[in-house]
């Protein structure tokens, strides 16, 4: 059995605040989704104000919003950057 206690979306966050160059194709390897699925998740994120993507070249590059708060009111006024820390995932911080 198999117990995810983030969303997918907190998890993309986490990915794209570690690497903020990550391509389409990694966000979705580190989550462990489809690439389609990562772009659905990507969008909502950026309809959410969650993150921006940009382009540079012929490449994404992200940002992350860490000012921007926890929608559900059990997260209290917590913000990303609070939930980064929680998980040692600053935005930034190099993957290992």
């Amino acid at each position: 059995m198999s117990v995810d206690l983030l969303t997918k979306h907190a998890q993309v966050l986490i990915c794209v605040a570690r690497d903020p160059n990550m391509r389409l194709r990694d966000i979705a390897e580190c989550v462990g989704v489809t690439e389609r699925s990562t772009q659905q998740l990507v969008f909502e994120l950026e309809e959410g104000g969650y993150l921006t993507r940009r382009r540079a070249g012929r490449r994404n590059v992200y940002e992350v919003h860490p000012e921007a708060t926890l929608p559900h009111s059990l997260e209290g006024d917590a913000s990303v950057a609070d939930l980064l820390a929680a998980l040692d995932a600053k935005p930034g911080a190099a993957v290992e």
